[in-house]
């Protein structure tokens, strides 16, 4: 789980799927950007998309916690598993209805699902080549 190739690619790719699931996360969790914070989400997720309880919960932990391990390099093939049936999720039981493309001119009625195909092949690419330089999981590998 903590195999890494040496290199940079392995650092690009990280930390950008991390940075750009961070602000999704905190405003799950937080409530940074404009986002409801961990009561208000749990109240959404359950109430109005009517997510169980525990997966609720894990898109919360994955968002959040998946996206500071991205940054660090930690178990950065795990979380990337878990991004990848988390965005699956997201596709089937909200976007799919709205088409392929994000909803620029506010013509569709929601989002496409084209931002999380473009995640999903970030956590393809470290599920081949993990976290790369500068992780954790390089350090771990090391010793």
């Amino acid at each position: 789980m903590f195999r890494t190739n040496n290199d940079w690619t392995g650092v690009i790719i990280r930390l950008t799927t991390g940075l750009i699931l961070f602000p999704h996360g905190a405003q799950k969790m937080l409530g940074m950007f404009g986002g409801f914070g961990f009561s208000g989400e749990m109240d959404f997720l359950t109430g109005t998309v009517h997510l169980s309880w525990l997966i609720a919960f894990l898109v919360i932990i994955i968002e959040f916690v998946g996206s500071l391990s991205f940054i660090v390099g930690f178990a950065s093939r795990a979380w990337a598993v878990l991004t990848i049936i988390l965005m699956l999720g997201i596709i089937f039981s909200s976007h799919l209805d709205n088409g392929f493309f994000m909803n620029w001119f506010g013509n569709q009625k929601g989002e496409g699902f084209e931002y999380h195909l473009l995640v999903i092949g970030l956590c393809l690419a470290t599920l081949y080549n993990g976290s790369g330089k500068l992780s954790i999981d390089r350090a771990l590998q090391e010793n």
